[in-house]
């Protein structure tokens, strides 16, 4: 059957913010005493995992909670620099109109995203955001047993290797973008349920494919 349940991440999918995270890293290294980000480092990184980065750049595990506030607090900041990418509202919608729920899991604030998706943020009956104990794959869990829908009927849809694993972890399908932060090809590495190279791929896929095995 189509699925009933999409499950979309917020940063590098709907909303283009990896420009602000590169000129922000920076600042947050030096106040937070972690490698400062390279120009030469960007394409290795947009390769590698989110265990991976946190490495490469030092960052101690223990510091991620504050990190991850003091973000939150910088993107409210500079929510007017960071749009929707373009078609995001119209393919929300046909979706939406073709009767999948919607659905939204994001380290950031519940009130970060609203404010980065505008009158798109009604179309979600779903929202799951700020840091999580267990990761995203305990918010997918949730946001599955509140739509009331089969595993098999939920698709997750993210830019990053965390995401296909995830949702693999919970044995819900995973959709990659392209378009985000991390490089088409090690997103394709990792061999997900179906990739969009274009936002206009996404409700043709979403709305009429029906799952086998």
């Amino acid at each position: 059957m189509p699925y009933s349940l999409a499950i979309f991440d917020l940063d590098g999918t709907l909303a283009d913010s990896f420009p602000w995270f590169l000129r922000t890293i920076n600042d947050v290294a030096d106040r937070f005493n972690f490698r400062r980000l390279k120009d030469e480092d960007i394409e290795e990184l947009r390769h590698a995992s989110t265990r991976e980065i946190l490495s490469q750049l030092e960052v101690p595990l223990w510091k991620l909670p504050a990190i991850a506030r003091h973000a939150r607090r910088l993107k409210a900041e500079a929510a007017s620099e960071i749009s929707l990418f373009a078609g995001v509202e119209a393919m929300l919608r046909t979706l939406a109109d073709n009767g999948v729920q919607l659905a939204l899991v994001t380290s950031d604030s519940e009130a970060n995203a609203r404010e980065k998706l505008g009158d798109a943020a009604a179309l979600f009956s779903h929202f799951d955001c700020a840091a999580a104990l267990f990761g995203k794959p305990a918010k997918f869990r949730r946001v599955v047993t509140h739509a009331g829908v089969e595993l098999d009927q939920a698709i997750a849809i993210g830019d990053e290797v965390r995401d296909i694993e995830a949702a693999r972890a919970v044995g819900i399908a995973c959709g990659a973008v392209c378009w985000g932060y991390a490089a088409p090809a090690a997103l394709r590495a990792l061999g997900p349920d179906h990739v969009f190279e274009r936002m206009d791929e996404i409700v043709p896929i979403l709305a009429r494919t029906r799952r086998v095995g």
